[in-house]
């Protein structure tokens, strides 16, 4: 027999991260976000005034996943795309005032969705950092 399902921690991470993304669903639909655009979005929340190139770093995401999620949050006024000073080939992504300000509707969002898993701040913080490891590890392998 093979491994077991149930014993396996990618399966793990992999369902418990489709969970997560679930639950936010219901949380993000009034905000006008799915949850790979509230990704990008909190990305940018950090960092306005970015590359790209640098919010597909930063997130995971793929270019070709990354141009029509970015062409959808600047239809819904969330953001602009500019040509950088330096590079007429680069754009930066610029958050509009409605993209700031739904950064404050979507910090609920996210207190609703952390109470939701039932963890304290303490133990969400554990999680995180043994998913960062798990990452940095499996990243140094390729």
């Amino acid at each position: 027999m093979g491994p077991k399902l149930t014993e396996q921690v990618c399966y793990t991470l992999y369902s418990t991260s489709r969970a997560v993304t679930q639950a936010y669903k219901p949380l993000l639909e009034p905000l006008n976000l799915t949850y790979p655009q509230y990704v990008v979005m909190m990305a940018l929340w950090d960092n306005d005034a970015v590359k790209i190139t640098e919010i597909a770093e930063l997130t995971g995401i793929s270019n070709a996943t990354l141009s029509p999620l970015l062409k959808r949050l600047e239809l819904n006024g969330f953001l602009e795309r500019r040509m950088t000073e330096t590079d007429e080939r680069q754009k930066s992504l610029i958050l509009t005032t409605s993209g700031k300000a739904l950064g404050r509707k979507a910090k609920k969002a996210s207190e609703m969705a952390l109470c939701a898993t039932g963890l304290n701040e303490k133990d969400a913080s554990k999680l995180m950092s043994l998913c960062e490891r798990i990452r940095s590890n499996l990243d140094e392998l390729s």
